[in-house]
């Protein structure tokens, strides 16, 4: 087992009592005796970055209000049913980008102002500012902590950030998920192939900043350990003392019914948390959901409000229902898209299931030849995605990865993160096609993050290149970044999404397939146009070129 001697006695002390770790000869054994939790932050000596903090969690006082099983789960507002929530607490926030926000009881918690603070929030994203989620309460000053996949559309969010007025812990969205999903099920820790060989393992993903902007404190290093000659990392289960979610129909006894997408992070935040307050757009009487139709048991519910707030949409994408979108290039730059994702298409064989990241890859639907059926997932919970809605079709329930507004095709499903992760690290996905910052001769990915410069969080991405002996990783990327630099490299100098993963190269000027045990790309294809010549002076990775050099169509 692999060990970071960096830990310091505080670190190991953090580790509960029934949990059995092995550390290295040169750290004492120490068991810490209380069996409370808190949140805490070390320094750590042994480091190259001696002077940051390492944030982590240990053993404190349970935060959660109390809860009386014999009296009505029915509250009359959201106002009353949050009244008794504590500073300090740790809120779980389900919803994903708009979709699914409790934005009623969200509204609620900013009313109680100043004397409610001190609040962690554990959330997908943090809301879009000035339209919804968790964004009042970053704004109000109400959230010290964040943990969170992806910060979105927040840049008053960033600046608070960066200027040290809040701490955001990053988590991979299906790393999120399952330490979410392991704490309803009583699991202290579960070992997971996301974030090998990236900073997370290291625990060097920035924290805290001080008011200047400099790094104050990273992330916790992980605990490694192998199994069938791969490595994992070792993540702690993440609960909550309060948690806060909308669903669709909620009766007395407080069973729920979502609607589609909505359900991403409900139902696993509903079993992880002390607490958990639903809001409703429909309260029904006991015994109007058949059994079949209830996706959360009332077990996992303590109170229940009337949603007051409509349901708001992040991106509203539609579709013009005679636009043929894979002949219209309007300029070079289009042009240059629209080639590659062609290309990306015929990777996408009848019957595949398929996971496309947001930009290039996503347009790669639109060139799949008819009579040949592709089942797209997006990762917040939907297998069956249809196009973008018209205007008339168009559902605030139902969205995809990039928060945009979406339709099904028949034959699809929808599911919590967990189950839709649950997919993509157990390699039932097929295929993964994602964009790209730089890729390595050996298929290293950075697609998340470029230091110095804020970064929006690596969301699923990480998840979605964990397993790339059962699914295939694509990268479909521009062969050249806007300022003339080469996407594809020798070693990658940006900070990884996954390291010997990606397994074909699709560019505007051709294609690469990588040998990832040899560390070697092969040129197979080349658009009209381009010589080797061309390649070569684009390319920052030595290459070899294939025996049949075929024509990039």
């Amino acid at each position: 087992m692999e060990t970071f001697p960096s830990i310091s006695r505080a670190l190991v002390c953090a580790v509960p009592s029934r949990v059995s770790l092995r550390f290295s000869s040169r750290i004492p054994s120490y068991r810490c005796t209380s069996t409370k939790w808190r949140t805490t932050r070390i320094t750590d000596h042994q480091s190259d970055v001696s002077h940051q903090r390492r944030f982590y969690s240990q053993p404190i006082e349970r935060q959660a209000p109390k809860n009386e099983r014999s009296a009505s789960k029915l509250y009359k507002s959201a106002d009353d049913a949050v009244a008794d929530i504590k500073s300090g607490s740790t809120i779980l926030s389900a919803g994903f980008g708009l979709s699914g926000v409790a934005e009623t009881l969200i509204l609620a918690i900013r009313n109680r102002g100043s004397q409610l603070h001190s609040l962690t929030a554990v959330s997908n994203n943090a809301g879009v500012e000035g339209k919804g989620g968790l964004a009042h309460l970053t704004k109000s000053g109400q959230i010290s902590k964040l943990i969170i996949s992806f910060l979105g559309s927040n840049k008053v969010l960033e600046k608070q950030y960066l200027s040290g007025k809040i701490t955001i812990e990053l988590c991979p969205q299906g790393t999120l998920a399952e330490r979410i999903r392991a704490a309803g099920a009583g699991i202290p820790a579960f070992y997971t192939p996301t974030a090998v060989n990236t900073l997370l393992e290291a625990g060097k993903i920035p924290a805290q900043f001080d008011g200047d902007g400099n790094v104050i404190g990273y992330g916790t290093p992980r605990e490694t350990r192998e199994f069938g000659g791969r490595k994992f990392l070792m993540e702690t289960a993440l609960e909550g003392d309060v948690a806060i979610l909308r669903a669709w129909k909620v009766d007395e006894a407080g069973n729920c019914q979502f609607r589609y997408t909505t359900k991403a992070f409900g139902m696993i935040m509903a079993k992880a948390a002390r607490l958990t307050i639903v809001e409703a757009e429909n309260i029904v009487p006991t015994g109007s959901l058949h059994p079949d139709q209830v996706h959360l048991p009332g077990i996992f519910v303590d109170r229940i409000v009337p949603a007051t707030v409509e349901s708001q949409i992040e991106i509203r994408k539609v579709r013009n229902p005679h636009e043929d979108l894979t002949t219209s290039e309007p300029n070079e730059a289009a042009a240059r898209r629209n080639r590659i994702a062609r290309r990306a298409a015929k990777e996408l064989k009848h019957g595949y299931y398929v996971n496309l990241g947001v930009g290039i890859p996503t347009m790669a639907a639109g060139f799949v030849p008819k009579g040949t059926q592709v089942w797209l997932q997006s990762e917040n919970g939907l297998l069956g995605m249809g196009p973008h809605p018209t205007e008339e079709e168009i559902d605030a329930d139902l969205v995809n990865a990039g928060k945009e507004t979406v339709t099904v095709l028949p034959g699809a499903s929808t599911f919590d993160s967990a189950e839709s992760f649950g997919m993509i690290r157990g390699g039932h996905v097929d295929v993964s096609i994602l964009g790209a910052l730089q890729v390595s001769a050996s298929g290293d990915l950075a697609n998340y993050m470029v230091p110095g410069k804020v970064f929006k969080g690596m969301g699923g991405a990480m998840d979605l290149v964990g397993n790339p002996d059962m699914t295939k990783v694509v990268v479909a990327t521009e062969h050249v970044a806007k300022d003339g630099s080469s996407k594809i490299v020798q070693e990658c100098s940006l900070p990884l999404t996954g390291a010997r993963c990606v397994s074909t190269i699709i560019t505007d000027m051709c294609v690469f397939e990588v040998d990832r045990e040899r560390g070697e790309l092969v040129l197979t294809e080349m658009a009209p146009g381009v010589t080797i010549e061309d390649v070569r002076e684009k390319t920052d990775a030595t290459f070899a070129i294939g025996k049949e050099l075929k024509r990039m169509e």
